[in-house]
């Protein structure tokens, strides 16, 4: 699996997938079994694999030392001086899990002066990784192979395919996506919308809600940029990560590149 077709592979990509793939298998023996389940604080569902997932991760990313944001880990701020740091998302789409969906991802990206340098997807009930390193392309393992991926040509929004949350999908959302004129819409879980649409399968990725943090979307940054897309807030605006807040105050629009501004007008026009 590391023979990614990558000339001048960074040595934080391996290691990235190494994490992804291992972290990917022990979450699904979980998977397969009976669990247990409890509740953050902010009310969210968190699971055995959850913390399992990310001991995992943690201990093969330390061979780096770059420091580690972890969505299941305190955050200290130490990160915010550094150039250089993972942010990981050790299972997203946990509600998915809990609902037997197959549809959640391990999410691992290398952040450098604010920016996603490397980023790597891991879908463990499909054997599947996504990957992607700045300027080398994107790049989809599956059935033993790697081959590179992209997004498609699409430029009419009614020709278009929108992919969306199955669990948090707002009707403002709902009714925001029918006034475009797309008329394809499909629910699916976890980061597994960007790899649909970096993959070729889908056009448009629409979220309105502030809840999004930045280790829901760093690694599918890199890999829709990689893949000739595009990600950045509702308004157009490019987004940042290793910030001291790590919502996304302003949703998120991930697009095939080329329908990118229709839809940024048409929400300007909406708020």
């Amino acid at each position: 699996m590391k023979n990614i077709p990558i000339l001048d592979k960074m040595p934080e990509l391996d290691v990235a997938i190494e994490a992804a793939y291992e972290a990917g298998n022990t979450i699904l023996e979980i998977y397969k079994r009976n669990y247990e389940t409890f509740t953050k604080s902010d009310d969210s569902p968190i699971t055995e694999a959850d913390l399992k997932s990310n001991e995992i991760i943690k201990t093969i990313l330390s061979k780096t030392n770059h420091k580690i944001l972890s969505e299941e880990d305190k955050d200290d701020h130490k990160r915010l001086s550094e150039e250089i740091i993972w942010i990981v998302d050790p299972l997203d789409g946990t509600s998915d899990f809990i609902d037997k969906t197959g549809e959640f991802t391990v999410m691992i990206a290398l952040i450098k002066n604010k920016k996603p340098i490397i980023g790597v997807i891991g879908w463990p009930t499909e054997k599947t990784i996504f990957a992607a390193q700045k300027g080398c392309g994107a790049f989809k393992f599956s059935e033993g192979k790697w081959k590179e991926i992209s997004v498609t040509k699409i430029s009419e929004l009614s020709k278009c395919k929108a992919v969306g949350s199955r669990h948090h999908l707002s009707e403002k959302e709902k009714m925001f996506i029918k006034k475009l004129g797309i008329k394809n819409f499909t629910s699916i879980g976890s980061s597994l919308k960007v790899g649909k649409i970096s993959s070729g399968e889908a056009e448009a990725y629409i979220t309105t809600t502030d809840k999004m943090k930045e280790w829901d979307s760093a690694a599918s940054y890199c890999l829709i940029s990689e893949a000739g897309g595009k990600m950045t807030d509702m308004s157009g605006n490019d987004i940042t990560y290793n910030n001291k807040i790590v919502n996304h105050k302003n949703g998120i629009l991930v697009t095939n590149g080329i329908i990118h501004d229709q839809i940024v007008k048409e929400f300007k026009k909406l708020n």
